[in-house]
């Protein structure tokens, strides 16, 4: 769950709890609203609680880069062998 996901969670917790006056049977809409309520403060702590464990861990390091160059024939000065030293 995001941030933004608790955040709604708790807006929506809080509209039900506070501004809805409707009634069904066998279900309190407060009830259910401060559910919603809670749920959203736990998924913001636990949002914010991973952020910061991720700020803290160092970035991984580079992978490592192998360049391997393939050529079918030697470039034109590799084609005589050298001359012998003396």
């Amino acid at each position: 769950m995001t941030i933004g996901g608790s955040l709604a969670l708790i807006i929506i917790g809080a509209i039900l709890t506070y501004a809805v006056d409707y009634r069904f049977s066998g279900v309190d809409i407060r009830v259910v609203g401060i559910i919603f309520m809670i749920g959203g403060l736990a998924g913001l702590i636990i949002g914010i609680f991973r952020i910061a464990a991720a700020r803290r861990r160092p970035p991984p390091p580079p992978p490592a880069i192998r360049e391997e160059r393939y050529y079918e024939d030697a470039p034109p000065g590799y084609r005589e062998p050298p001359p012998p030293r003396y």
